[in-house]
């Protein structure tokens, strides 16, 4: 993991996987969704042949290559090969709308990108230049490279990934991590959490979202196995159970609403087996209240296995703080419990005048140390509002305002949520003026605002308030499918209500406070010819939150996701008897076709004779 280059030993992703190829070079890395699985010798050996490919198409120190791939074996060789190379890899989702695709790309200013043929037709257009890495050119290229490690010059403070995050202003922006970075992190998390070879990890997260990064790397830079979940799987609990189980995984990575979410999908299925061979629960990327553990505790003997509360941002290299959790702060009803910064992190509360708030004072969380990435890449009046100097540290050191608020709660720090209208939904990091920005370039509306809400307990949605320029009739749908051509889907608003004008403070200003709530559920709507679907339409309504759900409406247009998908459909199983699966929301959205596919899935009851 440390390589003496002669001026320092210097930390770096690349060293410490290599170290993990000398050691353990049969254990197997990767394990495709298929089955298949790959050795530390062959994922190395496949990585330093695309790796010479990129060296002869310049990629270098600071140079960036853009991924676009889908999760896979040649996603994980393309970040190590760029790695390899001594580059910076842009991770790009493919499921991205090509407007936003094309932005990261541009901003990003990448020399090249990978991708495949199927994704490259996509694209697009101006996105470039290629390289498809199936194409038989491209395999054929790879084939004649050798397979021995590069052994390139690398430095620490030499990038290695730039991810995007949204913005308040209205455009993405790329966050610069070095080697540098992130050696504080996976070193001292290495020293509590005891990560090794015996470890089995998944790769669940998209490649945009930092916690691959921690995914990814926490198995390969141990000795460990990581194994691919298709976007099947991810969305679908039960489906993600069935691997979790056959892989027989001990470390499991998860925001807190997804995890307990998997837990109640597995508890209603009587599968428990799960975690037997668990070792770590890792939760982050959204705060976690301690008393939301009550019954996970509940349920698992409290020495096994450890679960932690991980705080942070990509800006400060995924996370600064990893906190145990335990029985009696779920019982005790805690708050949301981060713990301290981990050694060599600097975490402190500051006021407006960057002074330490007193104990149980409530200021603005600041992270110090070698944590602290460059910034924003090629946005330097954004990097100098967001990483300010430290008064603390050393000349020409910096801390980064996080924008969270927090105080001292005894010896550790309490969560109290943020500064501003920055909000997380299921792990992603959302700029509410992002999606405002977005939705004001409709033609059709004149003034937009946008929520986060949370009108049922564990559901947070977001909600667009627009104000029409013109008819209103249609308004919500055009709304949602311009914003849906122009932001990821975790950033569309769940649902679109229509004012007559935005309510405002005394001085102008945009009164949060006075947005309406969306319309509850009362009954099912009117428009349901079956039985099949009248009840279907009468379980929606009520855990979507919608009043009036016709055959006719579709499940993500009502605001629904894999959540509340596996929350409906252990309530259609329940009640219709029915073997309908959380994928069968994005394969049959509309009510009316989902209501035929749970009736096709239905088991006869007992006794029933079914004809020949």
């Amino acid at each position: 993991m440390w390589t003496d280059q002669g001026r320092e030993q210097v930390w770096t992703l690349i060293g410490g996987f290599e170290a993990q190829v000398r050691a353990v070079p049969e254990a197997v890395a990767l394990e495709d969704v298929d089955g298949a699985t790959t050795t530390y010798r062959e994922l190395n050996a496949q990585a330093n042949r695309l790796a010479r490919l990129l060296v002869g198409r310049g990629v270098g120190p600071e140079v960036r290559v853009a991924l676009v791939l889908e999760r896979s074996p040649a996603q994980v060789v393309a970040i190590l090969a760029v790695l390899k190379a001594g580059g910076a890899y842009v991770p790009i989702d493919a499921g991205y709308p090509p407007e936003r695709i094309a932005l990261m790309h541009a901003d990003s200013g990448a020399s090249l990108v990978l991708t495949t043929s199927d994704l490259a037709a996509g694209l697009p257009s101006g996105t470039g230049p290629l390289v498809s890495l199936d194409e038989p050119g491209t395999v054929a290229a790879l084939a004649a490279h050798a397979d021995g490690n590069l052994d390139l010059e690398l430095w620490g403070d030499q990038a290695v990934y730039v991810i995007y995050t949204s913005g308040s202003t209205g455009t993405p922006k790329g966050v610069v991590v070095s080697n540098a970075n992130l050696a504080t992190l996976f070193v001292e998390a290495q020293r509590i959490l005891r990560f090794g070879p015996s470890d089995v990890w998944t790769l669940f997260h998209s490649c945009s979202f930092d916690f691959a990064v921690w995914e990814q790397f926490g198995a390969l830079l141990h000795g460990g196995r990581l194994v691919l979940v298709s976007r099947e799987q991810a969305r679908s609990a039960e489906e993600y159970l069935d691997l979790v189980e056959r892989a027989g995984v001990t470390v499991f990575n998860q925001t807190p609403s997804a995890f307990l979410q998997f837990v109640q999908t597995a508890d209603g299925l009587g599968r428990t087996g799960w975690t037997d061979p668990l070792r770590v629960v890792f939760l982050g990327g959204e705060s976690l209240e301690a008393a939301r553990l009550a019954g996970w505790y509940g349920r698992e003997p409290a020495s096994r296995p450890m679960v932690t509360n991980a705080y942070g941002a990509t800006e400060v290299s995924i996370l600064n703080n990893i906190r145990l959790m335990d029985p009696a702060s779920a019982a005790a009803g805690a708050g949301s419990l981060i713990g301290t910064g981990l050694p060599g992190l600097g975490v402190t509360v500051l006021d407006a005048g960057f002074a330490p708030v007193p104990p149980g004072g409530i200021g603005e969380v600041h992270v110090s140390g070698p944590g602290v990435t460059r910034g924003y890449h090629g946005r330097p009046g954004l990097t100098a509002r967001s990483f300010v100097p430290d008064p603390a540290g050393p000349a020409g050191s910096r801390m980064y305002r996080t924008g969270d608020l927090a105080r001292w709660a005894g010896d550790e720090l309490e969560f109290l949520g943020r500064a501003d209208d920055q909000v997380k939904i299921r792990g992603f990091r959302i700029e509410l003026g992002e999606v405002e920005a977005a939705i004001a370039t409709c033609p059709a509306v004149a003034q937009s605002a946008v929520a986060a809400r949370e009108d049922r307990p564990g559901d947070q949605v977001l909600v667009a308030y627009v104000v029409p320029d013109g008819e209103a009739a249609g308004l919500p749908a055009a709304v949602k499918a311009w914003s849906s051509a122009r932001l990821p889907a975790h950033m569309v608003p769940a649902t679109v209500l229509v004012l007559p004008a935005l309510p405002l403070t005394p001085n102008g200003k945009l009164d949060r406070k006075a947005l309406p709530a969306p319309p509850v559920h009362t009954a099912a709507g009117d428009g349901t010819e079956t039985g099949t679907e009248r009840a279907v339409a009468a379980i929606w309504a009520q855990l979507l939150g919608r009043d009036g759900v016709t055959r006719l409406d579709d499940f993500l247009d009502l605001g629904g996701h894999s959540l509340v998908a596996a929350r409906i459909a252990a309530r259609v199983r329940a009640e219709l008897n029915t073997g309908v699966q959380v994928r069968d929301f994005y394969d049959y959205p509309r009510l009316a076709d989902f209501a035929c596919r749970v009736e096709a899935l239905q088991v006869p009851a007992a006794g029933t004779a079914e004809s020949e």
